[in-house]
């Protein structure tokens, strides 16, 4: 590897700002904000199957708010055709999340049923969890962030996490067959009828910061979640953590899965979304992208995977095609599940990515090597890109080869910390 880039670790510096008590300050909005609930009310709350930052706090928080007004929460698996579709592959996914009753503190419910509750003025239909639609209220609860599909005032938050959450694969189908350009609108469309029904009482957003903490946590009454979810939206842009330099040859990324992203890695950070008919962004712009692993907790769904040219064994024996499928035939999006060449390690994979490129000087490639697209902060630059990535980052280790063990696995990241606070 000695003519290839030398490498050196960089750290990201992003904007900062966080909720030090999440208890506290949740509890306090829910007071203001949370219409009352009688005794003995049932109350669904939503939980998806993202990697939120703080999640188990967070619905702790109002699981306990609610047993203090008498209520009778309890949480419901809400995440379209994510974990294959069935109640038992939902619940797997919950409690790797970390969302069990023992652990929350009120029954934990998965399910396939929805029942359809109405229709819009332009003829969707409105599903509904049939558990959550039985109870006395929902409570909805969601990141707000750029989605890895389209782009319009309302994207990826509390709104479609009632049209696709709430909605289950029916849901989701429906959203997804009306194409990236349609997609916001609809988003607006199906959540407002939701919300029309008066069956939903309150969203809990939340914003995170560039290091994936909690830097905003806000319940919303249902006649301001419309116009409140976009100005979060805005607000989430300014913290969304990006690689920073725009064009790179190779970009490694050592672990994709469901819990970094709906796509397992970012589409947004990416550069590509493999819409068929949709046109790719200009950048974020990589000639080569190769993943090395699927995260445990994505469970065998590497939704994503045809995002990158190149795979390694180890992550292709861990795709359950059932799963994969089940979520890219829902999403329409059918590239993304596509696989790239399969390499035998970490190191052939990089080897051929760089050779790939057929060049005079490997030495002169630019290259980037990520985690994963969720955390940024910590990232690997080739040397000849470190003055294009400017005052935001800071230098932590002097240049040397990719470091790689004797059986061929990338060395970096050993140590990475992850699951929830």
């Amino acid at each position: 590897m000695m003519r290839y880039p030398q490498m050196v670790k960089v750290k990201q510096r992003f904007p900062s700002e966080k909720i030090e008590n999440i208890a506290q300050h949740l509890t306090e909005e829910l007071k203001s904000q949370l219409p009352a609930v009688q005794s003995g009310d049932r109350i669904a709350i939503t939980v998806g199957s993202r990697g939120i930052s703080n999640r188990v706090s967070i619905v702790k928080t109002v699981v306990d708010y609610l047993k203090g007004q008498n209520a009778e929460p309890f949480i419901i698996g809400a995440m379209g055709s994510h974990g294959g579709g069935t109640p038992e592959g939902q619940m797997d996914v919950l409690e790797s999340l970390g969302f069990t009753e023992e652990a929350i503190g009120c029954p934990v419910r998965t399910s396939s049923t929805v029942v359809e509750v109405g229709t819009t003025e332009s003829g969707f239909t409105l599903y509904c969890d049939e558990s959550a639609w039985e109870s006395d209220g929902i409570i909805v609860m969601n990141r707000v962030k750029l989605h890895t599909a389209f782009r319009g005032p309302n994207e990826s938050g509390l709104l479609k996490m009632i049209t696709v959450g709430l909605g289950k694969a029916k849901g989701a189908n429906q959203l997804h067959r009306q194409g990236p350009p349609n997609m916001s609108k609809t988003v607006q469309e199906v959540g407002s009828g939701m919300l029309d029904t008066g069956k939903i009482l309150a969203g809990i957003a939340i914003v995170e910061n560039s290091y994936d903490e909690t830097a905003h946590l806000e319940v919303i009454r249902p006649e301001s979640m419309l116009e409140r979810e976009r100005e979060l939206l805005l607000r989430s842009r300014e913290y969304f953590p990006m690689i920073p330099v725009d064009h790179l040859d190779v970009l490694v990324v050592k672990t994709m899965g469901k819990n970094f992203s709906g796509t397992g890695m970012d589409t947004n950070v990416l550069g590509r979304t493999k819409i068929f008919g949709v046109p790719e962004p200009e950048t974020p712009s990589f000639k080569r992208i190769g993943v090395l692993d699927l995260d445990e907790s994505s469970h065998g769904n590497a939704t994503g995977i045809g995002l990158a040219d190149l795979t390694t064994e180890r992550l292709f024996q861990k795709v359950d095609r059932q799963k994969t499928y089940l979520n890219c035939l829902t999403s329409t999006y059918v590239q993304r599940a596509m696989i790239p060449m399969v390499l035998d390690t970490d190191q052939e994979l990089v080897k051929t990515a760089i050779d790939s490129l057929a060049v005079d000087d490997p030495s002169s490639l630019r290259v980037a090597i990520i985690e994963n697209t969720l955390d940024l902060e910590t990232l690997y630059l080739s040397q000849n890109v470190i003055e294009e990535a400017g005052e935001q980052i800071d230098i932590v280790s002097d240049p040397e080869p990719i470091p790689f063990t004797k059986d061929g696995e990338l060395n970096y990241f050993k140590e990475s910390a992850g699951g929830d606070n």
